[in-house]
């Protein structure tokens, strides 16, 4: 193996031959931020590793350059924050004023005369200037590629579910590719409809757009045939079998617009979506309609909807109303199953070799509910303050989108200048013709997940057989599509060979989800959301933010993100106003429809106007989302958006992970006088906070305290929760590199006591069945050590979805505080106070007995027992270069501090 891997070295260990330097530069630009822009993105901009580079990585640990120098600074906020000041926003974030030094070109080259790519020396960060369109989009794909090739072409794979033929067939990549493929199905001519579709139905902008993503494929080809002439090119390839590395033998498939659109299916899924659901929400209002009998059933069920809190913590928050999605006052046309009927839609058939196992069949299982869920793991965070309460008068934004740890990062930064293209900012890989989140001359944007209900769930009477349904009264059969995957083993990947075919039935509302029976007919439930068919649409909005022409005040960028299809809500800064806007293509639905549960696809309940050829609709007029400008401040971090406005799932009343921002942000805005150092530090405060103990641990300690503590355990348990809220209720290290938490015990404490807790309070009163159902819509908690979101466990952002809230307007409830909005009925200790402090006291003695061991049991990269281990963020391996743990921190991978002095 040694010598194998010497060879290797040896074979691609030349130096990396580019293009020769040329000189094409657009016009200068004016940089209106004047040094006020930060932002940082870890681990590195570089993403792509030589084989010898994956090697050395491998055996030494050595770093390709660039490859993790941000991750440092990134992580060194979370024990640096409290003592920061403006002048020392640069030690944790990097300037992201337009252009390079002179003193700080590392490199320039010149892949066609018309456009140079100069890269900086601290960051790496691509600066792309062509005197053409055509080549500074040619630029824009060959830079991509140099930082990002293996990673697009993962995507691209997984956007059309066949990614164990070309990574391996790891149970990770099964359930990766299962997932997205569920999600969004389709075949190669769907993928070619939706390029053709933005040509034809998108007038000028649309040509633009296609213009522009051919010559960003011909970027990306072109630096194919260079790395691989030249052989560079990603040493995942050769550790995959599609490259030899002593011969240079086999292919990098050349890319093609319609990879970019399974790109974007891939991305869309992840971060733009909302709703389904639906089925799961049915069988839990079954659940308690069985239990309590149909209308106070409804009622209790209602009240864990919490569909318009009054408690909740709005993004809008001057009581503006958005009515969308609200339940209406007699639903029709609701196609709730018959009690056990319902099976879910089976996707993997034929499965041979290690496709069969225990490990693979767990993958399946956990994408299938990771696909079908409506608890969209979005993330993302923005704090906004007017210029009216900062200390200079220009609005202050700290923002950024939480989209996960990878190696290499599903995001890449890139400036790019050119005719019409004037911005600075973060991409997704693969979809860098334009940058998604940033900065253009004179404004700044981002944008965090709002996943308002674009997705419902119709319902198809089956006729003929299991595979035809009755379309508008005419028995159809269903379209499927199936892919057949197969993979043997490969250095990268021993997985031993298998094999499966995935097979989904696709009807004209939609890819079916389960099947059922309603009122004794055979069904099959279908999920139609509104993007389907449509994942690159937001591409015109993307091109109009990167436009300055487009963009030159907060008006002109509400209209801009208009024409962004995905669920979004949208922020922006400039020097003068501060602004918000949500996006997505809600559709119009009938009247006396409710969007939670399932409806029968009838003419009189199918969205208004809608066209299954093309899968539009009539949708909400712009007027009608939730949007503002120039309110005091702005937070979201994925909670509600407006007053009226409904949330897609469950988990957004008195206690959200959004109470953590606004709590902090209304205190500086009411003190007046913001600075950019101030609002960095509520959102790096807020990142170590633990939500249960800030917002719900003290009602708790309340009811403990109600009465004589005389249980020794349960009284120093007491002490030390108690100590613990008092300093802020932190999940932080004594000191940066101590690798232990401050108040550790009461840490320990909190995360074994609250699964105990919420089973002990609301079992006995909903009944186990019930509870079961409602925990399936909502987990009972996220604390960081759980495995949950995109990454699974270590992925940094935490307490997005738990029943803190439940917990919150409960405990209010038996302590006869005001709870408006309150659940239907009281649970814990039946509503009596004494009883639910036996409840709390049982509870807590049993978690402060459970040893740090029971609590962390450890995993593949932590020891049993460590707790600190057991929080840290760990980037999820997409490559051969592997990075350190770093410090839990719950806050946006990449983030941007910007403060606008001037305007054009």
């Amino acid at each position: 193996m040694r010598t194998t891997a010497a060879a290797a070295v040896l074979a691609l260990g030349a130096s990396l031959v580019g293009p020769l330097p040329m000189a094409a530069h657009a016009a200068p630009v004016t940089d209106y931020c004047q040094g006020r822009c930060s932002d940082i993105l870890p681990p590195g901009q570089n993403g792509n590793a030589t084989l010898a580079q994956i090697l050395l990585n491998q055996i030494f640990g050595t770093q390709p350059e660039h490859a993790e120098d941000q991750l440092g600074p990134y992580a060194n906020l979370a024990g640096g924050y409290q003592n920061l000041t403006d002048a020392t926003i640069g030690t944790f974030f990097n300037d992201a004023s337009f252009g390079v030094p002179s003193g700080q070109v590392a490199s320039t080259i010149s892949p066609r005369g018309d456009v140079t790519i100069t890269r900086d020396k601290k960051t790496g960060v691509p600066h792309i200037s062509g005197t053409t369109r055509y080549g500074t989009e040619f630029g824009a794909g060959y830079a991509a590629a140099q930082d990002r090739l293996w990673l697009m072409d993962l995507f691209r794979h997984v956007g059309r579910g066949q990614l164990t033929p070309f990574a391996g067939g790891a149970p990770a990549n099964q359930g990766l590719e299962q997932e997205f493929w569920r999600a969004a199905p389709y075949t190669e001519a769907d993928l070619q409809a939706q390029i053709d579709w933005i040509a034809t139905q998108h007038g000028d902008r649309g040509r633009q757009a296609l213009d522009d993503v051919n010559a960003y494929v011909d970027g990306i080809n072109a630096y194919i045939a260079a790395s691989d002439s030249g052989r560079y090119f990603p040493g995942e390839y050769v550790l995959t079998g599609h490259k030899d590395a002593i011969t240079n033998a086999g292919t990098i498939e050349r890319f093609k617009p319609t990879d970019l659109i399974a790109l974007a299916s891939v991305i869309g899924a992840l971060f733009g979506t909302g709703g389904g659901g639906e089925v799961s929400n049915a069988l839990s209002l079954l659940a308690a309609q069985q239990k309590y009998g149909v209308a106070e059933g409804t009622r209790v069920w209602e009240s864990f909807r919490e569909r318009n809190d009054p408690e909740a913590v709005l993004t809008v928050h001057e009581g503006e109303s958005f009515p969308y999605a609200v339940r209406p006052e007699n639903p029709q046309g609701r196609a709730l199953p018959d009690a056990g009927s319902v099976t879910t839609e089976p996707l993997v058939h034929d499965r041979t070799g290690s496709a069969a196992g225990a490990k693979a069949s767990a993958a399946s299982k956990s994408a299938t509910t990771a696909a079908l869920s409506a608890n969209t793991r979005g993330m993302s965070n923005a704090l906004l303050v007017s210029g009216a309460h900062t200390a200079s008068g220009h609005p202050i934004a700290v923002f950024g989108p939480q989209t996960g740890y990878f190696a290499p990062q599903l995001l890449m930064l890139q400036e790019i200048q050119g005719p019409g293209i004037s911005a600075r900012g973060a991409s997704f890989a693969g979809l860098s013709m334009y940058v998604e989140l940033g900065r253009g001359q004179d404004y700044a944007w981002s944008a965090t997940t709002s996943a308002q209900d674009i997705t419902d769930t119709y319902t198809v009477e089956l006729c003929q057989d299991d595979v035809h349904y009755l379309y508008r009264g005419t028995c159809t059969a269903m379209e499927k599509l199936e892919r057949t995957n197969s993979w043997k083993p490969t250095t990268a990947d021993g997985t031993a060979a298998g094999s499966y075919r995935m097979q989904i039935h696709r009807t004209k509302y939609g890819p079916v989800t389960h099947r059922a029976t309603v009122g004794g007919k055979k069904v099959a439930y279908v999920s139609l959301r509104s993007s389907y068919m449509h994942e690159a649409d937001s591409v015109i909005g993307f091109q109009m933010l990167n436009d300055p022409a487009a963009v030159t005040d907060a008006a002109s960028f509400q209209q801009a993100v208009q024409h962004i299809n995905y669920t979004f809500n949208w922020f922006y800064a400039d020097s003068r106003q501060a602004a918000y806007f949500n996006s997505g293509t809600n559709p119009v639905r009938a009247a006396d429809v409710d969007p939670t549960f399932p409806v029968r696809a009838e003419p009189a309940y199918e969205w208004r106007g809608f066209d299954p050829a093309h899968n539009t609709a009539d949708y909400t007029p712009a007027s009608e989302h939730p949007q503002s400008v120039g309110q005091d401040y702005y937070v979201s971090w994925n909670n509600r958006q407006a007053k009226d406005y409904d949330a897609a799932g469950f988990g957004n009343g008195s206690v959200h992970r959004g109470n953590l921002l606004d709590d902090r942000v209304k205190k500086l805005v009411a003190a007046g006088g913001v600075t950019r150092a101030q609002l960095t530090k509520a959102m790096a405060d807020a990142a170590l906070t633990d939500l249960r103990g800030e917002d719900v641990l003290p009602d708790l300690l309340k009811v403990l305290r109600s009465g004589t503590i005389s249980d020794p355990a349960v009284s120093a348990a007491v002490t030390k929760l108690s100590d613990w809220v008092a300093a802020g209720a932190k999940r932080k290290e004594t000191s940066p590199g101590s690798h232990a938490y401050a108040n550790a015990d009461a840490v320990r404490i909190m995360d074994a006591w609250w699964p105990l807790l919420v089973r002990a309070e609301f079992e006995p009163g909903l009944g186990s069945e019930l509870y079961a159902a409602l925990t399936a819509n909502l987990t009972v908690d996220e604390a960081p050590s759980a495995g949950h979101g995109p990454t699974g466990s270590h992925a940094g952002s935490s307490f997005q979805y738990g029943w803190w809230s439940y917990v919150d307007k409960d405990i209010r409830a038996v302590l006869g505080e005001p709870v408006q909005g309150g659940l239907a009925r009281t649970y814990c200790g039946g509503g009596d106070l004494a009883a639910c402090r036996d409840v709390l006291t049982g509870t807590l003695k049993q978690a402060a007995a459970r040893t740090s061991a029971q609590v962390y049991p450890g995993d593949e990269n932590c020891s049993a027992g460590d707790q600190w281990c057991a929080d840290t963020i760990i980037h999820r391996t997409l490559g051969g270069i592997k990075h350190g743990k770093i410090s839990w921190q719950n806050r946006p991978t990449y983030q941007q501090v910007v403060e606008f002095p001037a305007h054009r």
